[in-house]
């Protein structure tokens, strides 16, 4: 466990894509099965620990410490494994055996009542960097800056494979990953997937900018509409059906609807959207559907979901990702005069002849679900992961509008000791109301900045919550960018935005002079 706890915490601190690799390389070669397995699997999201839930963390510490103690060191550091690894009361160091094998063992198998004593031996018999590495351990909110993808090419770099090895068995492996380990270190030949319909490693985008287009041919590329849903692969074999999410975890059980109209053996790349009467839907409906455990008959009915078929990966048993986008695109048109169904619809072609012609189109998209413009070139094959020059995105520019910051909130993990997630509102009829939140798009010394405006200019408290002044004469003017918007009855105003983010700070602008309600009523989509 104290190994576990000292990459824990080399990672945090660790701002270097190439060291934190590094790190995790040197971690999975010298630590032994299944310890670094298990790591492996929290580190990834992978680990199912169901009892080791934050409420029986809190209700620990709460026994041993003072309640509200507890929750004002909490508001202060912004972390709970942190919080709760310093205010435990200090016992003997005994845990020197204890490693993450027997801890993952030891809960999966425990009862939840059985849960609370053992979690709180363990607390008790580790020093506090050992206690922070167990809660995240536990929890699952590691914070440390490692994506799943990072963790996965660390294992490939054991034995010189490609990431995309890594992903092409992902999904037929479990954890401990004691045959994906013995692979990467050569012991033993590609670990063989017993697994119908897998999933298949996805081909993403650049972003496309103008230097890009001086360099570009026009003629070179085919472009569709880029629409505001989620990636997914719809992939069939000898009667099994699965649905996976562009990271390959299988959100079949959410969208039986889908399931049940998948009428093919092959493997489908595509949008998955809400679909009424031919229209798309907001993606605020989507969102409804999304991690569901369980689906009802009238979502089902009200929220229907379906394909925009984008490429096509498999044809029956015939793999086609070598063969160039057209082709693949010929493939595909034919496929769906097979299987095209109201669940099932065909990406459009956007037919263009320079890149003004296609600024133009992407200026007036056809529909209000579209989010802007995808390019594949031509002669593209289907390559997993994000190369350079095949395929871009082409996103509409984002809304902008001036709002009042309104309330804030410490951040967490690096920004726990700043005010960095922002509340911010619009004016309607001389009253401002709030109509988002976000906590990215600033500099670290635009983050400085407004840290000292809340704290200088707090008005009141709502727990960790701190009200700021807003008046007509005096506060801090926001420049909010976002993708979207939607109607909400989940929010005062009426309204959601989609990834709203602060773009400029407009310490310029006193707050009478920003945006009302009726600005942003007017960027509903009709």
């Amino acid at each position: 466990m104290k190994r576990f706890a000292l990459l824990l915490d080399q990672l945090a601190y660790e701002s270097q894509r190439n060291e934190k690799i590094r790190l995790l390389t040197r971690y999975f070669g010298e630590v032994p099965d299944p310890d670094r397995g298990y790591a492996l699997a929290a580190l990834t999201g992978t680990l199912d620990l169901p009892h080791a839930k934050p409420a029986l963390l809190r209700g620990l510490i709460e026994d041993r410490v003072d309640p509200v103690l507890f929750r004002m060191s909490y508001d202060y550091v912004g972390d709970m494994a942190e919080t709760i690894s310093l205010l435990w009361p200090d016992g003997e160091e005994t845990a020197a055996d204890l490693t993450v094998s027997s801890v993952v063992t030891t809960l999966q198998a425990a009862s939840k009542t059985e849960m609370p004593a053992r979690i709180a031996s363990w607390l008790s018999s580790l020093d506090a960097t050992g206690r922070w590495a167990l809660i995240k351990l536990m929890t699952g909110g590691l914070r440390i800056g490692v994506s799943a993808r990072l963790a996965k090419t660390a294992v490939a770099k054991l034995g010189g494979l490609k990431i995309n090895d890594i992903e092409e068995v992902w999904t037929g492996i479990e954890p401990p990953y004691e045959t994906l380990f013995a692979w990467a270190e050569g012991r033993t030949d590609k670990p063989a997937i017993d697994r119908a319909a897998p999933f298949r490693p996805v081909m993403l985008a650049h972003p496309l900018d103008e230097k890009d287009q001086d360099k570009l041919s026009a003629a070179a590329f085919l472009a569709e509409w880029k629409w505001d849903g989620i990636r997914v692969q719809a992939a069939s074999e000898n009667g099994t059906k699965r649905l996976y999410s562009r990271t390959g975890d299988d959100i079949s059980h959410t969208f039986p609807d889908v399931l049940d109209a998948i009428t093919f053996d092959g493997t489908v790349d595509g949008e998955l959207l809400i679909l009424r009467d031919g229209a798309v839907a907001p993606f605020s409906d989507l969102q409804k559907r999304l991690n569901r455990k369980r689906v009802t008959a009238s979502l089902l009915k009200s929220h229907p979901a379906a394909i925009i078929a984008y490429d096509l990966l498999f044809d029956e048993n015939d793999d086609l990702r070598a063969l160039s986008f057209e082709d693949r695109r010929r493939r595909l048109e034919s496929w769906y005069q097979r299987h095209g169904s109201e669940r099932f619809l065909l990406s459009s072609l956007v037919p263009f002849d320079s890149w003004d012609d296609l600024a133009a189109r992407r200026a007036a998209p056809a529909d209000p679900g579209i989010e802007g413009l995808m390019l594949k070139r031509r002669d593209s094959t289907y390559e997993p992961g994000r190369p350079k020059g095949p395929w871009f995105k082409w996103k509409r520019d984002p809304y902008l509008i001036d709002a009042v910051l309104m309330r804030a909130q410490r951040g967490h993990g690096k920004r726990s000791s700043y005010y960095s997630d922002y509340t911010f509102g619009v004016w309607d009829d001389g009253t401002l109301v709030p109509v988002g939140k976000a906590y990215f798009g600033f500099t670290d010394e635009e983050l400085k900045q407004i840290d000292k405006f809340v704290r200088e200019k707090t008005v009141d408290r709502y727990g960790p919550v701190r009200e700021v002044v807003h008046d007509p004469d005096e506060g801090l003017v926001l420049e909010v960018a976002f993708e979207g918007l939607n109607e909400s009855t989940r929010h005062k105003s009426g309204l959601a935005m989609r990834f709203p983010r602060i773009s400029q700070l407009r310490w310029d602008k006193p707050p009478h002079e920003a945006d009302t309600i009726e600005t942003l009523r007017a960027l509903l989509p009709k």
